[in-house]
């Protein structure tokens, strides 16, 4: 039986409001609220003084490497840094070695992760292998607890393939279809951005039109079949607006952003080098004013941060050679902040809507997102939007130290983690 927790002295924000009240955490469950103090002495002391005291933040897309690229990720370094940063469920994706397409290999990650420092949930390849041939069983990973099937880091060309799959989910209630939205042809042999950087490098490049391509048909196909359609890591403004015209037309589409595609633009390739490539590529200044526009009406439901870890020998080659991808996981929540509720661009209830209650619902996570309130499940972060840090690569839970923060100063950052009522991170420190 685990311990009590008492969370003392917080601003507790979730999707029902701000209020100064006492967490009393028994047994893995919200067991009560009350009034500052009321909870004195009835279990260990969570000092969440100053701080923000929100749902645990959701991140629904993550690369742990596991199986076969545990060199550069593996789900217990991966779950840590997600833990430090305020993560208490995450969702992995399925391009690993070999391919997550099947029961056992989806049997084989969960079991591995029942002990990890946060709740680690996997996605389904869409594809077996991820090969654009043919479907998975959904019904069988289903029922196995996939509900996000996606062929990450590649897109489902085939628009029959496509309406196929999403036809397949109709029955399975939550189950979702994510896409990883560039044409292939449209980008074969692209390493960064088709634009003025490209060029001034003489690299070949991924255009923009590339992902508003897919995403247009994608939605097409979403209103044909009533099937539920998510973008992953959504980049242009020309695809935010189509995924706005959805969105008014009632269909069954949402979107994500990472923190990197909020902020930095091609221009951040030539001073980040290797670290800067990812896919889809860091786009132009409009595209990311597109992007914080969507984010903050609602067009753009969550943030997700295609943590993307690879060993620094992997990235320590020419910008043409290295493989695409960043570390996000542990420093989401500061990026967030520092960058949209510390200006006064963004309420702390769209934060916590954006990195918590909706990415939750849109991978059908019950158990996390919730509202801090008696009966619901202890996966809280207590958030101190006063701490400064100065973030190290170096110094990241990750294996790999491929951030594109290193070096820069952010305002806020996780304080304590409680995943499935257990502190897990208590004071910025893991709990062993």
């Amino acid at each position: 039986m685990a311990y009590p927790i008492v969370i003392a002295g917080g601003t507790v924000v979730d999707q029902l409001s701000e209020r100064q009240v006492d967490l009393l955490v028994i047994n893995g469950v919200i067991a009560d609220s009350g009034e500052p103090g009321t909870f004195e002495g009835r279990g260990e002391n969570v000092d969440a003084s100053d701080a923000i005291v929100m749902p645990g933040l959701v991140d629904i897309q993550v690369h742990f490497r596991t199986p076969g690229g545990e060199e550069s990720e593996d789900i217990y370094s991966g779950a840590a840094g997600a833990a430090l940063g305020g993560v208490t469920a995450c969702v992995m994706m399925p391009n690993t070695i070999p391919t997550i397409d099947n029961v056992e290999i989806v049997s084989d990650v969960l079991s591995l992760a029942r002990s990890a420092a946060c709740d680690v949930r996997t996605s389904a390849a869409i594809t077996v292998d991820r090969a654009g041939e043919r479907l998975v069983d959904f019904a069988a990973l289903y029922q196995a607890g996939v509900r996000v099937f996606t062929d990450d880091g590649w897109v489902v060309d085939e628009a029959d393939l496509m309406e196929a799959a999403l036809r397949e989910t109709l029955g399975l209630p939550g189950a979702v279809i994510s896409q990883h939205a560039e044409h292939s042809e449209m980008v074969s042999g692209g390493v960064i951005n088709a634009g003025s950087v490209a060029k001034r490098l003489g690299l070949p490049g991924r255009p923009r039109e590339a992902e508003a391509v897919i995403v247009e048909r994608d939605i097409a196909l979403a209103a044909k079949t009533g099937g539920r359609y998510h973008v992953l890591h959504m980049s242009t403004s020309l695809a935010t607006e189509h995924v706005r015209q959805a969105k008014h037309s009632g269909l069954q589409v949402t979107a994500e952003v990472t923190p990197q595609h909020l902020i930095l633009t091609e221009d951040d390739v030539e001073r980040l080098g290797p670290t800067g490539k990812m896919n889809p590529p860091l786009r132009l200044a409009e595209d990311v004013t597109a992007l914080r526009a969507a984010l903050l009406d609602g067009t753009v439901d969550a943030v997700a941060t295609d943590h993307a870890p690879h060993h620094p020998d992997l990235k320590a080659v020419g910008l043409a050679d290295a493989p695409a991808g960043m570390l996000g996981v542990e420093t989401m929540a500061s990026v967030v902040w520092d960058a949209f509720v510390n200006p006064g661009l963004m309420s702390r209830q769209r934060f916590v809507a954006v990195t918590s209650s909706q990415p939750a619902r849109i991978a059908n996570i019950r158990e996390h997102g919730q509202p801090l309130t008696p009966g619901n499940a202890a996966n809280i972060a207590v958030f101190d939007p006063a701490k400064a840090w100065t973030i190290d690569g170096s110094t990241l839970q990750s294996k790999s130290i491929n951030t594109p923060w290193h070096g820069q100063q952010f305002t806020g950052r996780v304080r304590h983690t409680i995943c499935r009522g257990q502190v897990v991170v208590h004071e910025g420190v893991l709990v062993s």
